[in-house]
């Protein structure tokens, strides 16, 4: 099977919208400025991720490839920046039409009335790899990996750990609305598809926690990697993945007991602690990485706080955690209404406004990123894989006010069309000549 130590990987992140107007009301406003410019609310941008809007009125950004933690880490976070930018635009024009009010965004996964909309992490794994059969030996990490990296939800007096586990009905499926299963395997590799594959994770919760976020897409690359690798971890395929998901939610301690298909039970916390040692050994194999070492420290932490229930070692650190720490400031002093909206509210994208954004200027809650990576990031692509060319060629026609068409793998100008399979290349002859052909003017 191949391994890949160097990984192409994206996220996409659905965001709810909230405003004076209605959900779709409220959208077309905020993709005012982006339909003025390009006559379409689904485009590529400078930096290469798709900028949309989904079904249900969620705006939505979908990363350029990046082959980093850190890379992509601080490319997801452009995405919040680009839509805020939108947003304040937004509320600007419904103040000069003289209707007013605030626009909200909000990277969570479940509105007040129970709908859901995602955050799906994409990983490229060989054409060898059989989805399937992978997706067995992991289906018992994603389902307890809630417990290290979900979002974490207040809802009817309970506190959930995960807001996409009672969301999620299949454990391996084609599907990915009807059924929302965790590994989806429709067969987009976005490149060769003699070469690649593209396993697409939907189980996961949208992360306002940057190190949670490392946390998560961390965690599952090592457990990639491993598994291709055939490094030798423990049986755990499970008797019936699915069934276990929604009370692994409502159990903080881990000790939700998990049905093994050859028989007996091990714990949620039992899992993680397998595939975490196990990585603790792996990297002494593997190249050297410190993202990833941060990610099996904070994992190890993470374990250790579930499994004694002192939480002080990663309060600045799991998403949960830390919403469930400032929750527990108004139990019994706040309204169950106000303590939903305290949840919500945790999830608002706006700098200042939100209250996550609050705890992190506070010190509360960890940063690894800069604001100046981020707003690099927001005008450009990842520069070590394909997202290059594609910002290159986006931006110099922007530039130049030229009209160019891109998807993931093709790029046209004209009548022109270059077609690029590698997801790591980040220089291609074909690029240059469609450049300088724009620069030229010739169609």
């Amino acid at each position: 099977m191949t391994v890949f130590t160097r990984r192409i990987m994206g996220v996409e992140t659905e965001y709810g919208i909230s405003g004076k107007l209605s959900p779709e009301e409220t959208a077309r406003y905020l993709f005012r400025p982006v339909v003025a410019q390009h006559s379409s609310t689904n485009i590529f941008t400078r930096n290469a991720s798709r900028l949309y809007l989904d079904v249900g009125a969620h705006p939505e950004v979908a990363t350029g490839e990046c082959d980093s933690l850190h890379q992509l880490l601080c490319h997801e976070r452009a995405g919040d920046l680009m839509l805020t930018d939108l947003a304040v635009q937004a509320e600007q024009a419904l103040a000069d039409d003289n209707i007013g009010g605030q626009v909200y965004l909000f990277k969570n996964n479940v509105d007040s009335v129970g709908n859901s909309y995602g955050c799906h992490e994409n990983y490229l794994v060989g054409r060898d790899t059989v989805l399937k059969a992978l997706g067995k030996q992991l289906l018992p990490f994603m389902i307890t990996r809630q417990l290290i990296c979900g979002a974490g939800l207040y809802r009817d007096g309970q506190f959930l750990l995960s807001q996409r586990a009672d969301q999620v009905w299949e454990g391996i499926s084609s599907a990915t609305t009807r059924a929302r299963p965790i590994i989806n395997t429709r067969d987009e590799p976005h490149g060769d598809s003699e070469r690649f594959r593209r396993m697409h994770v939907i189980v996961g919760d949208s992360n306002m926690s940057e190190t949670t976020f490392l946390l998560k897409v961390g965690s599952t690359l090592l457990a990639l990697e491993m598994l291709e690798a055939g490094y030798e971890l423990p049986d755990f395929e499970l008797d019936n993945a699915i069934s276990h998901v929604r009370d692994i939610s409502r159990d903080a301690t881990g000790a939700t007991a998990l049905r093994l298909k050859a028989g007996g039970e091990v714990s949620a916390l039992a899992v993680q602690k397998a595939f975490c040692e196990a990585a603790r050994r792996w990297l002494a194999e593997r190249e050297q990485d410190s993202d990833l070492d941060y990610v099996v420290d904070l994992w190890e932490r993470q374990l250790t706080a579930v499994e004694t229930q002192d939480f002080s070692v990663v309060d600045t650190e799991i998403d949960w955690v830390i919403k469930q720490k400032l929750l527990r400031r108004y139990e019994g002093k706040a309204s169950e209404a106000k303590l939903a909206q305290i949840d919500l509210t945790y999830h608002d994208i706006r700098p200042g406004r939100g209250l996550f954004s609050v705890l992190e200027k506070r010190g509360l809650a960890r940063r690894v990123s800069t604001d100046e990576e981020i707003r690099a990031a927001v005008d450009t692509a990842p520069q070590t894989t394909r997202a290059a060319l594609r910002g290159r060629l986006l931006t110099r026609a922007e530039e130049l006010g030229k009209q160019v068409t891109v998807d993931w793998v093709n790029f046209r100008y004209g009548a022109d069309r270059v077609e690029l399979l590698d997801p790591f290349a980040a220089a291609d002859e074909r690029v240059d000549a469609l450049i300088a052909a724009l620069e030229a003017g010739d169609e």
